[in-house]
């Protein structure tokens, strides 16, 4: 995990304006003058019991999603989180404040923009990375090392993607105009679930606050969708899965936080919906860590993350119940997440951070740690861990290209902008971040780190380079958007789709296995790294630390015949 926002008190949640998921909804989305709760019901108690509890314990009930037993709710109490904590109905009430958000992009994932390389040797190491590969479907597909070192380039010729097939980015929104993804974008299933919020947003740009579908004003959830399945027709350049349909499930705000009951109603939608696939890019704020009864936190506290623990659980469980395949990034914080360290950055707003020693049976990183979610570390193009890259036997699963500025060390690559994610991103956020102008001009000096292309009808499409796990996981999910165009079948899911056991199950059987490095424990000291990022590689060939089942293999998991049992 990269940096966090700083600390500031997060002001009153917008209302969700939801529609075509069987949930109430606010009139409208304004921020009220009460303060906002989360309120998760506690196990087999019903959605009647608990609005009355809520009732009773001095709330109002502003939207509820009953499937999961969770509930948005205002309320003028300054007491009411005691009050819902004490009755035996509720688990517990958090006060609307951001539960996730995606990896900062100024310091970990653009980190180009610190170096002092010049454009010519960043130009001699695009050459030189790019050497040797094979297809060329579009011109700027000579960029992305990570679809050859996936096959993605030999997968497309036997599977490139089914229509009906739908991968799911919830995310900061999807810019639906880019031409990359124009031709992919399914309107009729995407959603936005995020109202802005004006304190941590700014300015709204519709009156509602509840901006349309297909846009995106963060450009993280863009990038992640243009790995996934940008269009192979000749522009720009091509996605994993070039032809399966993405769909736009906003759950995070502008500014990059994501808050619990978007979230949760966006993965209880996708289950509705019939959502093949759900990209998570994000983590989990204000605490590092959401634990059971940590003793370093106060009561109200402890209720806050166990509600969270819960909601997180049940949304992630319904939503692979109803047949989606779940992918989340295992995040940037160079940590071992099997053995976690002292917890030094919670909470990371409102409050003052302090040490939480954090036990890992009762504490979680949601949503990569949740049930059924398919767990991506990030390489670089060497193949080697990225030293960012979060790690550990227990919660990986599987390895995949997401770039790693620093790598190619005693090479000219090293410390590059082409070892990291190139893919499409919003101009209007490129223009605020000062690398393309008001006429829509790339600045002198990120000719290497953007870039554009537009078409005979002056429609143009921008493309930057990011790194993360954030872009390692959209890998996984274009993969597993192959594996269910390639080997799924006809069923009541909107009359196509694979069970997300099998498409897990294959996605694992068909990756490459890679070694552990020798010696094990890695140090990224030539890197400029501390000793904090040394990194110990436990497991064997099979299934490690560091690569899980195996770096990914789209062309492996599209030849291979479909086996419903894992490698052992």
């Amino acid at each position: 995990m990269s940096k966090r926002f700083t600390a500031g008190a997060v002001a009153t949640a917008a209302a969700l304006a939801l529609t075509l998921t069987g949930l109430s909804a606010p009139a409208n989305a304004g921020a009220t003058s009460n303060r906002t709760f989360t309120v998760v019901a506690e196990d087999g108690v019903s959605a009647d019991a608990a609005v009355a509890a809520i009732r009773a314990a001095g709330g109002t009930v502003v939207s509820r999603t009953d499937d999961v037993g969770l509930f948005q709710v205002t309320s003028d109490r300054a007491d009411f989180a005691s009050r819902a904590r004490a009755t035996d109905a509720l688990v517990g009430a958090a006060e609307q404040k951001a539960i996730g958000r995606k990896p900062k992009l100024d310091r970990v994932e653009r980190e180009h923009l610190l170096t002092q390389a010049t454009s010519a040797a960043r130009a001699k190491s695009a050459a030189m990375a790019t050497k040797g590969k094979s297809s060329k479907l579009d011109p700027m597909d000579d960029k992305l090392w990570g679809l050859g070192m996936i096959r993605a380039d030999k997968a497309r010729k036997v599977e490139p993607g089914d229509r009906r097939v739908t991968v799911a980015i919830l995310d900061t929104g999807v810019d639906a105009s880019q031409p990359d993804l124009a031709p992919n974008f399914n309107w009729s299933l995407s959603r936005n679930f995020a109202p802005d919020m004006v304190d941590i947003d700014g300015p709204c740009e519709v009156p509602s606050c509840l901006d349309p579908a297909g846009t995106d004003d963060g450009g993280h959830g863009t990038h992640v969708a243009g790995t996934i399945g940008a269009a192979a027709n000749g522009f720009g350049l091509s996605g994993v899965a070039p032809n399966v349909s993405l769909v736009d499930l906003k759950g995070g705000q502008d500014s990059g936080y994501f808050f619990l009951n978007p979230v949760v109603n966006a993965l209880v939608y996708a289950g509705k919906a019939g959502i093949d696939v759900v990209n998570m890019s994000f983590y989990v704020d204000p605490w590092l860590y959401n634990c059971t009864a940590n003793p370093a936190d106060s009561p109200e506290s402890q209720a806050e993350q166990r509600a969270t623990i819960k909601a997180m659980k049940r949304a992630l469980n319904f939503a692979h119940r109803k047949g989606v395949t779940l992918v989340g990034s295992l995040g940037n914080n160079h940590e071992d997440l099997g053995a976690p360290r002292t917890d030094v950055s919670s909470p990371d707003y409102g409050a003052d951070p302090y040490p939480r020693p954090i036990d890992n049976e009762s504490c979680w990183d949601f949503p990569v740690e949740g049930p059924h979610v398919i767990g991506v570390s990030a390489v670089g193009p060497s193949g080697k861990k990225a030293d960012y890259s979060n790690y550990g036997t227990e919660q990986i699963s599987v390895a995949a290209p997401g770039g790693w500025f620093r790598d190619g060390y005693g090479t000219d690559t090293y410390r590059t902008d082409a070892n990291m994610i190139l893919s499409t991103y919003p101009k209007k956020v490129l223009q605020e971040e000062g690398s393309v102008d008001e006429n829509g001009n790339v600045v002198p000096g990120f000719e290497e780190s953007v870039f554009t292309q537009c078409t005979a009808k002056g429609e143009c499409g921008y493309y930057t380079y990011l790194q993360g796990t954030s872009m390692a996981s959209p890998h996984v999910s274009g993969v597993a958007g192959l594996i269910i165009s390639k080997h799924g079948k006809k069923q009541d899911r909107n009359g196509f789709g694979l069970a997300p056991n099998l498409v897990e199950q294959h996605l694992y059987r068909t990756a490459a296995e890679h070694a552990c490095p020798e010696p094990r424990l890695q140090s990224y000291a030539n890197e400029g790294r501390s000793a904090e990022f040394d990194a110990y590689c436990a497991g064997s060939l099979n299934f490690n630390g560091f690569y899980g089942y195996g770096i990914i293999d789209a062309y492996a998991a599209v030849t291979s015949p479909l086996k419903p049992h894992i490698r052992p």
